[in-house]
């Protein structure tokens, strides 16, 4: 399954050595060439450190501790998902228009990336098993130190992996760097396409993306370890804050605000200031944009269960390849999934172009590391001494995986496929390219008015986004408190 991911690969190749080797030779060893490397390096980098530690600190806060509405901060840090970057980029350019450059694509991918960590730490950290901790705080460690020396080993499969799904997305974004006229691959990859109309130069940048991207990924394997089934058969005891509660709940309330509320608050400005009007036509998007989201993330669970489980429970270079090839298409930017998917359905396919199963395999191909992040951090926390007991009574191993492994496993593949959902809802580029024709998305109107400046008409788009991610976002929250409601 993972090795529907390489055939954007397929389509770079060809055009990359469409001029022999000496070009491409000689666009990799361009000095612009690097300093895009570099540039885009330094903010995956920045970006990711910054969401490691809000979304490990973010987790703990809302699973472990005694922070007042901690119910309430779980769905409103999980918003942030729905925010697209350039959505976020814009308004936050519209309220301190200096803020340009490196800064500016900081903060706004910071601010729309943290939930990819917070996610799967607070599902660490709900099935870690306490008894560990428990002891260390027996020996007469504090729990500063206890979560120091003890929780953040039991989490750290969980925080590396939403790290590099944080680095692969700041490296693939394309919105907030173009609106923060940040020179990056992306902005980097889309002037060539649209100065030159030469493809091949912007399909050489695409292969140093993934070849930056499969380098990530091998850095987060060897960072993440092994990932062991903690589960305890009870919840662990909640940690009270002491003096710590009230900057708990400002930095909180702080994070809330400026991650979700500055992007409301604009919203709620043009849709006041400017009058704006509901479309004729905006039910009929929201109802494209449920659909081929849905669907997208239907095929993206199903492609993503077996690389998952196998991820989880095997080891070896077969294995590592195929979990590779599965998130190569998340380091590309949309537009290059979308012109080789056109490229790919005009000469093989044509059938397919411009359906709906072809922007399905599309979400697939750039969202697939987002469900099999989940599925593996799932399943690698479900005992195995259950599947032994169902093998040991006589049922084979596709039957045990999948009325053992996966039933044990669902609520992580359930926030996958909720993650993947939000995701799709927002996609841009690769929807414009790749959608049916006379069939809109909230995300391509809201660009399309955008465009044009025409930001009274494009709020009440962006408006139903976030209303749209909120179902999602519950379940999200289900996903994050288990038992304790």
């Amino acid at each position: 399954m993972a090795g529907v991911a390489l055939t954007p690969l397929a389509y770079l190749a060809v055009r990359s050595f469409d001029r022999g080797v000496g070009e491409v030779g000689r666009v990799l060893l361009r000095a612009r060439t690097l300093d895009l490397a570099v540039r885009s390096l330094a903010l995956a980098g920045a970006v990711t450190v910054a969401c490691v530690v809000i979304g490990v600190l973010g987790a703990w806060l809302v699973v472990r501790s005694d922070l007042v509405g901690r119910h309430v901060a779980g769905v409103l840090l999980v918003l942030p998902l729905a925010v697209p970057s350039y959505v976020a980029g814009f308004t936050w350019v519209a309220l301190l228009p200096d803020l340009t450059g490196f800064a500016g694509a900081f903060l706004v991918l910071t601010l729309v990336s943290f939930p990819y960590v917070l996610l799967p730490v607070a599902a660490a950290l709900r099935t870690a098993d306490p008894a560990v901790e428990e002891v260390a705080r027996s020996l007469g460690r504090t729990s500063a130190q206890t979560f120091f020396s003890v929780t953040l080993r039991q989490i750290r499969p969980a925080a590396t992996a939403g790290g590099l799904l944080v680095a692969l997305y700041a490296l693939s974004d394309f919105g907030a760097v173009s609106l923060m006229r940040y020179e990056a691959f992306t902005l980097g990859i889309y002037t060539s396409y649209r100065a030159t109309f030469d493809r091949t130069p912007a399909a050489i940048l695409g292969c140093v993306l993934v070849v930056l991207a499969i380098a990530l990924t091998v850095g987060e394997r060897r960072a993440r370890g092994a990932a062991a089934a903690t589960r305890g058969p009870r919840r662990a005891v909640t940690v009270p804050l002491g003096r710590a509660r009230v900057p708990a709940l400002v930095g909180t309330a702080a994070l809330v605000v400026v991650s979700l509320g500055v992007p409301v608050f604009s919203l709620g400005w043009w849709l006041a200031a400017g009058r704006s009007t509901m479309g004729d036509d905006l039910l009929t998007t929201t109802l494209n944009t449920v659909t081929v989201s849905a669907l997208g993330a239907a095929l993206t669970i199903v492609m993503a269960l077996p690389v998952g489980v196998l991820a989880a429970r095997h080891r070896g270079a077969l294995v590592r390849g195929v979990e590779l090839a599965g998130f190569a298409g998340h380091a590309l930017p949309g537009i290059t999934i979308g012109l080789a998917l056109v490229f790919f359905g005009i000469r093989f396919a044509p059938g397919l172009y411009q359906t709906t199963p072809m922007l399905a395999f599309a979400y697939a191909v750039l969202f697939l590391p987002l469900a099999v992040g989940a599925v593996r951090t799932a399943v690698a926390h479900a005992p195995p001494v259950l599947e032994d007991v169902s093998r040991s009574l006589g049922k084979g191993r596709t039957a045990t995986r999948l009325r053992v492994t996966v039933p044990l496993a669902a609520p992580g593949i359930l926030a996958g496929a909720a993650l993947v959902f939000l995701t799709c809802a927002k996609e841009l580029p690769a929807t414009l390219l790749l959608r049916p024709t006379g069939v809109d998305t909230l995300a391509t109107e809201l660009w399309t008015k955008t465009e044009v400046a025409a930001y009274a008409a494009a709020a009440p788009y962006a408006a139903v986004l976030l209303v749209v991610a909120a179902i999602p976002a519950v379940v999200l929250d289900r996903f994050l408190r288990g038992g304790d409601r």
